[in-house]
C-alpha cells in the first residue's frame, strides 16, 4: 500500500530496514499530531512481514510518563525471559528496572548495555527493528536507553525507528530526523476524494481549508462534519452512551491498558460502541489515535476526571500507581498522599527512575500542608534534578523554595544546588568564597555531610575558575576549621583544588599514602584528578585508571568520563600517546553523551596537545580552536590553558617560538582567561625552550624564579624547572644542570627524559661536542619514536644529521591509521581481553567489537587476534 503524498518517506524508511539483516540504524519521524507518522510506520511494519525480522514495539502514552521504565517494559517484554544468558551485573540492574527483582539502583547507562546484548543476541538469529510511537510522552528512563542504544545499533543488525510530535523535545532529539509536513493541495484532495468520493462541494472545500493538509483530519473530518480535529473527536464521543463515556474516560486516564482495571473501576462493560475509537482485546483497551484520549480527558469535568482517578485508585494494588492516581483525586493538600508519593520516590529512585521520583516528589509538595514538609520535599526534587541534568527543573524548584519561610539546612540547599551543574561555572551560581562560608555554617549546625558536598564544590570551582588568592585564604581557613582528618581523601582533594602549590608536598604525600588502601572507585577517581592538580602525574594516570574498571562496572558514564579525561591529560604530558589518545577520545564522546560540555572541551584540548606531539599541527589547531569555543563560553580555565599548551607545541614542533612563548605565557597571566594557577607549573619546560629560540629568556626566568619559591614536591613542576635552569644557563653552568637534570629520578617520565636528552645533545652540538651529543640525540630520538612524538623525533634526527651520524628515515606509523575509538578496542584484544569484555568496558555489543577488529586487520597489516600485540608494539 502507498500512502498519499508519502513515497519519498516511505522510501527512505524501506531502505533503512531493508538493510537491517547488513547494518543497523536510528531515525526520527517527527510531525504534528495526525499529519501521518504511525501511518507510515504501519505501513513499513506490514511490509516487513513476520518472517524478514523480528518486532518489538512500545507506545508512548501522557499517564504513563511517571511510572520508570513502564515504556521498556513494553519493549521487552516479549524477551523478558531470554535475560539469563546477559552478565550477572547487567542483568541485575535490567531486572531491577524493570521490577522483577529488588536490588540496588541500577545507573541508567548500566541498563542501557544490558538492553544492547539482549537485544544483540536476539538479533544474531533474525534481524530486529524497534517501533516506537509518541517518544514523547515515554518515560524519561525509557527514553535515556533508548538513546544509549541508538548510538550504539549502527553495527548491529538493529533498527530502531521512533515518533514523535515535532513541537515535543525528546532525548533522541540528536538522532537522524525525517520531518513530515502536511499534504500539498493536490496530494489532500486525493486523499479527500478517496475516503469521502460522494461530498458535496462547499463541504469539500470547508474540509480541505480546515484540514490543511493534515491525513488524519482529511480521514475524520468527512464523518464528523465540524472541526478542528480534536472538536471532531470530542464531538463524536460526547454521542456515545454515558457509561461508555465512563468506560473511555478511565481508560484514557490509566496509566496501563489493562482491560480488567478498567472494568473494575467501572463495573461496566460499555465499550461497545466505542469500536471505532478503541481498540480492545481479551486483556487490553488501547487507543486508536492519541488525539482521540486526548479528547476524550479534554472534554471531561474536573469532577468527571477525579472521579475516575478515584475509582482507579480503588482498584491498584500497586502503591505507587494508586498514590498517583489518589492525588490526581484530591483537591487541595493532603498529608497522607503526599507520604505515599514520597514514598513511590523512593522505590522509584531504587529502579533508577530519577525522572519519575523528581515527579512524585513534586506532586508530594504539591499535597503537603506546611510550608516545612512543601519545601523539604521540592528540594530532594531539586537534588535529584541536579544529578540528572535537569537545569530547568532545578530552576523552577528553587524559585518555588525561596518564596517559602526555609530552615538554615533549606537556605543551604537553595544556594548550593545550583553549583551542581558545569562545576559551578555558571552565571548567577554562588562564588567560591560564599559556598565556602556556607559549607562552614552547616558543619557548625552539625550536618558535616551537606557540609562537605558543598565544600566539594567549592573546591571545583576553584579549578574551573580563578577566585583570586584572598578567597584561597579564605576558603583554605575555613576548612582547617571543618572537623574532618585532613588525611580523608576529600580533604586531600580539596587541598589539591584549593591550594595545589601552597600545600602541594602535604598533598603529594597524603596521595602517596592514599594509594595503596583505597578501593571506592568514586574516591580513586577523584584523587586522581586532585593528583592531577599538583602535577602528579604519574599518580594521576595510576589513580584514573584503577577507578576506571569499577565506574564502568556501575554504569557511571559521568564520573567514568572525567577519570577518561584525567588519564588523558596525564598520560599525553608523560608522553604516553598510545594511552592517552584512546582515553581523549572516550572522555570526549562519554562527556558529550553524558552532557558535560566542559569536560567535551577539556577532552579536546588534550586531543589538540597530543596531536601537536604527534606533528599533526593543522589538526591539533582544529581541535583546539574547537575546545576554545567551549571554555570561552563560560571562562573554563583548564580547558582554555590546555588550548595553549597545545597551539604551543604545535607552534614549537613547526619551528614558530615567539608564537609558542605568546601562547604559553597567557598561562601565566592573572588577566588572561587561560591563565590556571596549577596548570600553569606544569608547562614550563615548554615555554623555556621556546624562549631561548626566540631572545625571551629573560621572561622566563623571573618566573622560575616565582615558582620555585612554592612548598611543593610536585614532580612535574620540579622537572619543568630543572629543564628551564639547564636550558636557560649560561656555559660555565649548562652542561653540569643537564646532568642533574638527567640524574633525577624520571622513571614513568620518558618524555621529559627525552626532551631532556634532546636539548642536551643540541647544546653538546652547538659547542662542537659532535661525538659525545650523538648518543645523547640517538636516545632521545628512540625515546620519541617509541612514544610516537614525531615533531620531536624528527628535530632529533635533524641534529643527528647535523652532528654527522646518518639517521634511517622513521618507518611509516601505521597506527595513525587507526582512529582513537580503534586503538582503544586493539590494545584491550591485544591484552586477551574477549569481544564481550571488551564490549562490558566501552558499553559496546560484542558484535559492534567483532566489526571493529575486522576493520582493525587489515590497517595493521595482520589477519588474527593473536598478531594484534607484535604490531602494536612493532608500530608503537
Amino acid at each position: 500500500m502507498v500512502l498519499f503524498g508519502r513515497e519519498l518517506e516511505q522510501k527512505r524508511l524501506a531502505e533503512l530496514v531493508d538493510g537491517v539483516g547488513e547494518r543497523g540504524g536510528a531515525l526520527l519521524v517527527r510531525g504534528e499530531p495526525g499529519v501521518g507518522k504511525s501511518a507510515l510506520v504501519a505501513t513499513v511494519r506490514r511490509q516487513l512481514g513476520p518472517s524478514r525480522t523480528t518486532i518489538l514495539t512500545a507506545t508512548g502514552a501522557e499517564p504513563e510518563q511517571h511510572l520508570p521504565y513502564a515504556g521498556l517494559n513494553q519493549l521487552l517484554y516479549p524477551l523478558r525471559d531470554t535475560t539469563t544468558a546477559l552478565p550477572a551485573t547487567q542483568r541485575t540492574a535490567l531486572r531491577t528496572a524493570l521490577g522483577l527483582v529488588d536490588g540496588p539502583a541500577p545507573q541508567t547507562y548500566l541498563v542501557g548495555l544490558a538492553v544492547l546484548n539482549l537485544l544483540s543476541e536476539t538479533a544474531a538469529t533474525t534481524p530486529l527493528v524497534l517501533l516506537l510511537e509518541d517518544v514523547h510522552w515515554l518515560d524519561r528512563a525509557t527514553q535515556d536507553v533508548l538513546a544509549f542504544l541508538a548510538r550504539r545499533v549502527e553495527s548491529e543488525p538493529v533498527v530502531l525507528i521512533a515518533t514523535a510530535r515535532d513541537d515535543e523535545p525528546t532525548r533522541l532529539d540528536d538522532l537522524p530526523s525525517l520531518t513530515l509536513r502536511p499534504l500539498p493541495p493536490e496530494d489532500a484532495e486525493e486523499l479527500l476524494d478517496h475516503v469521502a468520493p460522494d461530498l458535496a462541494s462547499e463541504a469539500r472545500k470547508r474540509i480541505l481549508q480546515d484540514a490543511a493538509g493534515n491525513p488524519l483530519a482529511l480521514t475524520e473530518l468527512p464523518a464528523a462534519r465540524t472541526g478542528p480535529l480534536d472538536h471532531a473527536f470530542a464531538a463524536r464521543v460526547a454521542e456515545l452512551p454515558e457509561a461508555t463515556r465512563t468506560n473511555l474516560l478511565v481508560a484514557a486516564l490509566n496509566d496501563s491498558t489493562s482491560l480488567a482495571e478498567t472494568l473494575k473501576a467501572t463495573g461496566t462493560d460499555a465499550l461497545g460502541p466505542a469500536a471505532g475509537l478503541v481498540e480492545v482485546d481479551a486483556t487490553t483497551v488501547t487507543f486508536r489515535h492519541a488525539m482521540t484520549r486526548a479528547a476524550i480527558v479534554r472534554s471531561a469535568t474536573p469532577a468527571a476526571r477525579r472521579a475516575a482517578h478515584h475509582a482507579l485508585a480503588a482498584t491498584l494494588t500497586e502503591p505507587g500507581r494508586r498514590a498517583w492516581h489518589r492525588a490526581a483525586a484530591t483537591t487541595g493538600t493532603d498529608e497522607t498522599v503526599a507520604a505515599e508519593l514520597e514514598a513511590a520516590a523512593g522505590d522509584a529512585r531504587r529502579r533508577g527512575g530519577v525522572a519519575a521520583a523528581i515527579a512524585a516528589l513534586e506532586e508530594a509538595a504539591r499535597l503537603s500542608e506546611t510550608d516545612l514538609r512543601r519545601a523539604d520535599r521540592m528540594l530532594q526534587a531539586a537534588d535529584l534534578a541536579v544529578e540528572s541534568g535537569r537545569r530547568d527543573v532545578v530552576d523552577r524548584l528553587l524559585a518555588a523554595a525561596s518564596t517559602m519561610h526555609l530552615t538554615p539546612r533549606q537556605r543551604a540547599l537553595v544556594t548550593w544546588l545550583p553549583t551542581g551543574f558545569d562545576d559551578g561555572v555558571r552565571e548567577g551560581a554562588a562564588g567560591a568564597s560564599e559556598l565556602a562560608t556556607l559549607a562552614g555554617t552547616v558543619a557548625r549546625d552539625g550536618d558535616l555531610d551537606l557540609a562537605m558536598r558543598i565544600f566539594w564544590s567549592t573546591a571545583m570551582r576553584c579549578f574551573w575558575i580563578e577566585p583570586g588568592a584572598l578567597a584561597r585564604e579564605r576558603i583554605t581557613a575555613i576548612a582547617d576549621e571543618l572537623p574532618v582528618d585532613p588525611a580523608d581523601p576529600r580533604m586531600v582533594a580539596i587541598a589539591a583544588y584549593v591550594t595545589p602549590l601552597t600545600r602541594g608536598a602535604e598533598v603529594v604525600a597524603a596521595l602517596r599514602e592514599l594509594a595503596d588502601r583505597t578501593t571506592d572507585p568514586t574516591v580513586i577517581r577523584f584523587l586522581g584528578s586532585a593528583a592531577l592538580q599538583v602535577g602528579a602525574f604519574d599518580l594521576a594516570a595510576r589513580f584514573s585508571l584503577a577507578a576506571q574498571p569499577g565506574l564502568r562496572a556501575e554504569g557511571r558514564l559521568g564520573l567514568l568520563s572525567r577519570a577518561l579525561a584525567v588519564q588523558a591529560w596525564s598520560h599525553a604530558r608523560l608522553g604516553d600517546l598510545a594511552a592517552a589518545l584512546p582515553a581523549a577520545e572516550e572522555a570526549g564522546r562519554l562527556a558529550h553523551e553524558t552532557r558535560q560540555p566542559y569536560m567535551v572541551g577539556l577532552a579536546r584540548a588534550v586531543q589538540a596537545e597530543i596531536a601537536a606531539l604527534r606533528g599533526d599541527h593543522e589538526l591539533a589547531e582544529k581541535l583546539a580552536a574547537e575546545a576554545e569555543r567551549v571554555g570561552l563560553a563560560a571562562g573554563a580555565r583548564p580547558v582554555l590553558a590546555t588550548v595553549q599548551l597545545a597551539r604551543g607545541l604545535a607552534a614549537l614542533g613547526a619551528g614558530r617560538h615567539a608564537d609558542a612563548v605568546a601562547a604559553l605565557l597567557r598561562v601565566f597571566d592573572p588577566a588572561d582567561p587561560a591563565y590556571q594557577l596549577a596548570l600553569r607549573c606544569y608547562v614550563v619546560a615548554e615555554l623555556a625552550e621556546a624562549a631561548v629560540h626566540c631572545d625571551r629568556a629573560d621572561v622566563v626566568r623571573g618566573l622560575i624564579t616565582e615558582l620555585e619559591q612554592a612548598p611543593t614536591t610536585s614532580p612535574a613542576l620540579h622537572h619543568g624547572l630543572r629543564y628551564a635552569r639547564a636550558v636557560l644557563a649560561s656555559d660555565e653552568d649548562a652542561e653540569e644542570l643537564f646532568r642533574v637534570a638527567l640524574q633525577a629520578d624520571l622513571t614513568g617520565w620518558p618524555l621529559e627524559r627525552g626532551r631532556l636528552q634532546l636539548a642536551f645533545g643540541e647544546w653538546l652540538r652547538r659547542r662542537r661536542r659532535a661525538a659525545e651529543s650523538r648518543p645523547v640525540l640517538r636516545a632521545a630520538r628512540e625515546t620519541f619514536d617509541a612514544l610516537g612524538v614525531t615533531a620531536s623525533s624528527d628535530r632529533a634526527a635533524r641534529e643527528l644529521r647535523a652532528a654527522g651520524e646518518v639517521t634511517p628515515d622513521r618507518e611509516p606509523d601505521a597506527l595513525g591509521d587507526l582512529t582513537a575509538h580503534e586503538l582503544n578496542i586493539a590494545q584491550l584484544a591485544a591484552e586477551g581481553l574477549t569481544n564481550r569484555e571488551i564490549g562490558q568496558r566501552l558499553y559496546l555489543s560484542h558484535r559492534t567489537v567483532s566489526t571493529h577488529l575486522h576493520r582493525i586487520f587489515p590497517k595493521l597489516g595482520i589477519s588474527a587476534r593473536g598478531e594484534l600485540g607484535a604490531a602494536l608494539r612493532r608500530e608503537g
